[in-house]
């Protein structure tokens, strides 16, 4: 599996080696010692296409995502180091190129649907909700380059609280 670290320190894009033949194909989806994490629950996201999800990001959670089906427009927020140390990017996830993203705590994470799809993720901490937090999708302080205007959103997405540094370094630490 080939590693490459992206402009967001501790987010890492691993390409999965892909071993076909006539029969069709077979690779490993997820190592743990790859991404230096235990994964303890697996989830499976099916969205629609125009569905937004997020921006969701968490104190202590990891998270290994991958697109099993369809195409995703991935948006990230480096929210470690505060307004000084912002670091925003967006990247395109598709089935048909393998890949896994893995998303280290405090890096605000989302995806558009392109398409329909269905994104697999691992985390590291079984869900409670207490490590749980939001950031509006279309805050103008992080000014994700999502390339969608009006997406479908969730009553929790729509009503999070605008982006309030206090308050992320309360969460943060």
């Amino acid at each position: 599996m080939r590693t490459e670290e992206l402009e967001i320190p501790g987010v890492i894009l691993a390409r999965p080696a892909v071993h076909e033949d006539d029969r069709g194909w077979f690779m490993e989806v997820l190592r743990e010692e790859v991404f230096d994490a235990s994964f303890v629950q697996s989830n499976h996201a099916r969205s629609r296409e125009h569905v937004l999800r997020g921006l969701h990001y968490h104190r202590e959670q990891s998270d290994a995502w991958y697109v099993a089906a369809g195409e995703a427009r991935v948006g990230l927020a480096d929210l470690r180091g505060g307004p000084e140390g912002l670091r925003v990017m967006a990247l395109d996830l598709s089935a048909a190129d393998p890949t896994v993203l893995y998303l280290p705590p405090g890096v605000a994470h989302g995806y558009h649907a392109a398409t329909e799809v269905d994104l697999i993720y691992w985390v590291t901490r079984s869900f409670d909700g207490t490590d749980e937090f939001g950031v509006p999708w279309d805050d103008p302080q992080l000014a994700v380059p999502w390339k969608v205007s009006n997406p479908i959103l969730s009553e929790r997405d729509r009503s999070v609280k605008p982006l309030d540094w206090d308050r992320v370094r309360e969460v943060l630490g």
